[in-house]
């Protein structure tokens, strides 16, 4: 089949997520009906392609992404990937029917599938991503759903903090996983998971084995909640049962066990996979069943057995043999249906009456008949009592156990094992017996029954393939295990034995019988143990947790306290400092030759644009606190720079040099005028001279680094531009094709960057408009009046040059294509133009003349430059490829028509837009500051003061600016 079909198997309920938000309204029943229909129909999706699958093939589909990153849109089938998804479905399918039932009025049921089908879809594509990196993606957002369903009921502090703990610790899992995948695919050569998958010996030769395997298996224990990281799981049953079932049995926490499957033929094999792996499985294991024992609350109890069952399959996988990977797929399958069940019969009993501890229930088999035969038998099968499908894996895990020495001793792995299942068998047996026998422990708040068929139909439905498996192992479940299994081991053919109830007489059947037998004797010597228990020093992983969260949280205070000072001249100095580090360390680590390309003779005006340049640079550094010195030694310095563009024939690069100049120091001088004339000097001379010190390095690098380069032979991109300037943009000009074609995405990043810093601007002194912030800004300002603020000759000499302005400022952006100019320079000439009647005529005057605001020319760069590329997009062509053709005129000749003209408008309304606003704000300010000594509000300046205009033959007065 095609790609589409295999990649709506994740996508389907990932976009279907958004339709039980809309299906609520109908009701609580037609949105459980949308709900389950999206998840059927990808399970129909699935199951179109079980028989390829059944019949060895591996299906592959999809499309390239981001192939410059390894990342492509790609999904495959196996045999693995059809078990797991099969199961995410089909018990999604059941949680569905369930939760309708389970979730009270009050919950937001539509919100609640949502969440559901979003975790489902992101389980899909953990299970079918074929690009590893993809998926990384599937593996976050499990983390992020699951953080939402966890913390559905978020009135519940509990639920809040479980659903933060999980959060933590799979996300931080995520990020293992991530580098662990980027290593893995350099060893490997691809990101591919079916190429990688065959490269198993090139990649345990790697170097880089042992990190890959130490990040995967971190990702894969925090996800699978492997001691250490096993506490987040207990803290997770906060949320509604239904995500207990679905998450936290047979979905999530088995995402860990399906990357370790997955990866088997990969990097298993090895003493660092048998070690780290097996022992972290069987440790688990322990752990998690000695916890479980003692709890009180139902899904206390299933969630350390879940823990403990988690470790099981991992041990198993660790081993490295393949019965041992036969045995762990086959626990997957039934660990997955006696579980769900045994944890909707435990949000049955919680439904029904009002508790889960079992201090207060019992006896409820009485008033439960029904429930309770379904809870009975899901936990004898999680007991491993015969008959049943749990007691066939835990014959199979033994028996893998049986098989495995450490230190040379053939009895340790199986007497650890032996010890796990022993303790399985006492903590269902006191969840069953305690729950549902003997006689109720105290008065319950309601008279407890059966649930409605709706809810307990789902168990039901678990429960039917726990017997059926158990009595008939190979045949409803042997081909499935067999087909999962080839894939793990990514072998054709398998060492299979048919599965079975009976194998003769064996050390597995012997040891079963130890466990079932220990349990139940254990049992009755529970109390006096968890006596014993209660005086035996536990640590609480969540303590430790919080602990080491509010560790950290410090920790980042402190830092933060210390780096994000708010001094700009100290987040300079550590900037320059780590700059010069680096290039110090990628200087002095290599080799040093001397440039061969001779250096040109300085001529007289040189020398003297030079020495220029030195005294000014000195002037601002040793006046800087005058602030208008400062600004014209700084004019200076852009002034020489300009000159050194037109010594080296930058004519372009010299016109904007010296527009910007002259449009920044005019603004800056505005700016000036609101502020003090003096920068309050630093006192201290030992910060003075370290400054210095570190400006001077810098300074001295720099010049080194321009030494080295110019002395040098370099390759440069120059000559293919200088080829095809004019055939491939059709301008002259090469600057300016560059900037409008070859590199136009840069320039329109550019744009949006002056767009952005006007609009900041503009934030900035709109709060210097009131307030405090005003009244500190008139504290800081002085007066200056003048008599003649606005002399008649200034006037009108502006309103002359303004159309003279604007045609040259026309003719230099017509231009730009083919000589020098473009739309940046005409719009930093027309921009100049408008600074001058600002100052000449007054801001009041000059506002009311305005037509266009700021904004709007801001907005409509932005957008004239995003048309043209987009319209580049509508032809087929790359973003803001430009488009020209000769068009011939009578009397004239041939007159070129290019798009790169469209995207030069974008950059010329932007410049002056962003000239505009700034003016326009200083303006506001100005005018604030001269008309009311009390900072006026908000609704007593308008942007534009049409409603106070004068008749235009009023002359300005000296009070306007």
């Amino acid at each position: 089949m095609g790609s589409m079909p295999l990649a709506l198997i994740a996508l389907i309920p990932l976009f279907g997520a958004v339709l039980p938000l809309v299906a609520i309204r109908s009701g609580r029943n037609a949105c459980t009906i949308v709900t389950a229909s999206i998840s059927l129909v990808a399970l129909v999706v699935l199951l179109a392609h079980a028989p390829a699958v059944f019949d060895g093939e591996t299906i592959r589909s999809g499309t390239e992404w981001v192939p410059a990153l390894g990342l492509s849109f790609r999904f495959f089938l196996d045999g693995l990937g059809l078990f797991f998804a099969a199961m995410i479905l089909v018990i999604g399918l059941l949680v569905i029917v369930y939760s309708r039932f389970y979730l009270g009025r009050n919950d937001p049921m539509g919100r609640f599938f949502a969440f559901l089908l979003l975790f489902q879809g992101a389980m899909l594509g953990i299970v079918t991503s074929d690009n590893m990196l993809l998926l990384v993606v599937f593996w976050e957002l499990t983390s992020l759903s699951s953080f939402l369903l966890i913390g559905y009921w978020s009135h519940l502090p509990e639920g809040r903090q479980g659903a933060r703990m999980a959060l933590v610790v799979t996300g931080g899992g995520g990020l293992l996983l991530m580098a662990g995948m980027l290593l893995l695919g350099q060893a490997a050569g691809s990101y591919e998971l079916t190429e990688i998958l065959q490269r198993g010996d090139a990649i345990k030769a790697s170097p880089l084995y042992v990190p890959i395997l130490l990040l995967v298996l971190g990702a894969a224990f925090t996800k699978s909640a492997q001691f250490p990281f096993h506490f987040w799981l207990p803290h997770a049953m906060a949320a509604p049962t239904p995500v207990s079932a679905y998450l936290h049995s047979a979905t999530m926490v088995k995402a860990g066990i399906f990357l370790l499957a997955r990866l088997w033929p990969v990097l298993s094999g090895t003493e660092w996979w048998f070690w780290i792996v097996a022992t972290t499985g069987l440790v688990t294991m322990l752990i998690g069943a000695w916890i479980a024992l003692f709890k009180d609350d139902l899904k206390g109890i299933l969630a350390h057995s879940t823990v403990s069952h988690l470790g099981l399959m991992t041990m198993l996988l660790g081993f490295g043999t393949r019965f041992a990977v036969i045995a762990c797929i086959f626990h997957v399958l039934n660990h997955a249906t006696f579980k769900a069940a045994l944890f909707m019969s435990a949000g049955i009993v919680d439904h029904e009456t009002g508790t889960r501890s079992l201090r207060r229930l019992g006896g409820l088999a009485r008033r439960m008949p029904i429930s309770a035969v379904l809870a009975l038998i899901a936990a004898a099968s999680m007991a491993g009592v015969p008959l049943f499908n749990g007691f066939l894996s835990k014959e199979m895990m033994l028996e893998a156990a049986a098989d495995t020495q450490v230190f040379g001793s053939v009895w340790l792995v199986p007497a650890a094992a032996t010890l796990g299942a022993l303790l399985s068998v006492a903590y269902s047996v006191r969840f069953a017996v305690s729950t549902y026998l003997g006689r109720p422990r105290a008065v319950l708040d309601v008279t407890p029954h059966d649930p409605p068929f709706g809810m307990w139909a789902p168990v039901a439905a678990l429960v039917i393939p726990v017997v059926a498996i158990g009595l008939a192992p190979q045949l409803l479940a042997g081909a499935v295990v067999e087909r999962t299994a080839q894939a793990v081991v990514g072998a054709a053919e398998l060492d299979f034995h048919p599965l079975a109830i009976w194998h003769g007489l064996t050390w597995p059947l012997a040891m079963s019988a130890i466990a079932l037998a220990g349990g139940l004797l254990l049992l009755i010597v529970h109390a006096p143990i968890e006596t014993l228990r209660g005086w035996l020093p536990r640590p609480d992983a969540k303590t430790m947790f919080d602990a080491v969260v509010a560790a950290a949280v410090r920790s980042a205070r402190w830092t933060i306290r210390r780096l994000h000072t708010g001094s700009l001249p100290r987040y300079l100095m550590v900037i320059t400092l780590t700059i010069l580090a680096v290039g110090a360390v990628g200087f002095f680590g290599g080799r040093h030759d001397a440039g061969l390309r001779a250096t040109l003779p300085a001529s007289l005006p040189a020398a003297a644009a030079w020495i220029l340049l030195v005294a000014a640079s000195l002037g601002v550094m040793m006046f800087h606190i005058h602030r208008l010195l400062t600004l014209i030694l700084s004019s200076v310095v852009g002034l020489v720079v300009s000159l050194t563009f037109m010594q080296f024939s930058a004519p372009d690069l010299a016109l904007t040099q010296i527009s910007v100049e002259v449009v920044t120091v005019i603004l800056l001088l505005l700016a000036l005028n609101l502020l003090p004339k003096l920068t309050p000097p630093d006192p201290q001379f030992g910060r003075k001279l370290r400054n210095s010190l570190i400006a001077g390095c810098g300074g001295l690098a720099a010049g080194a680094l321009a030494y080295a380069v110019m002395t040098r032979d370099v390759s440069s991109i120059s000559a293919y531009h200088l080829a095809e300037s004019k055939p491939g943009g059709g301008g002259t000009n090469v600057v300016n094709v560059i900037l409008v074609d070859f590199r136009g995405y840069d320039t329109f990043g550019e744009i949006i960057v002056l767009c952005i810093a006007a609009l900041v601007i503009y934030a900035l002194l709109s709060n210097a408009l009131e307030g405090a912030a005003a009244r500190r800004l008139d504290s800081m300002r002085q007066h200056v009046d003048s008599a003649d603020a606005h002399p008649l000759l200034l006037v009108v000499a502006a309103r002359a040059l303004l159309p003279l302005a604007i045609t040259v400022g026309a003719y230099i952006f017509l231009r730009g294509h083919n000589q020098p100019g473009g739309g940046f320079i005409a719009g930093l000439v027309v921009a100049t133009a408008v600074i001058m009647q600002f100052m000449a005529s007054g801001y009041t005057w000059s506002a009311e003349q305005r037509r266009i605001d700021g904004h709007r020319l801001l907005g409509a760069g932005v957008l004239a430059a995003a048309a043209t590329g987009i319209g580049a997009l509508l032809f087929g062509r790359p973003f803001l490829t430009s488009a020209f053709v000769y068009v011939p005129v009578p009397l004239i000749g041939d007159v070129e028509l290019a798009t790169a003209i469209l995207f030069d408008i974008g950059v010329f309304l932007t410049v002056v837009g962003t000239v505009v606003l700034s003016l326009s704000q200083i303006a506001r300010v100005e005018r604030r500051a001269k008309r009311s000594p009390v900072p006026p509000g908000p609704s007593d300046i308008p942007i534009l003061p049409r409603a106070r205009m004068r008749p235009r033959s009023a002359a300005p007065s000296a009070e306007e600016g």
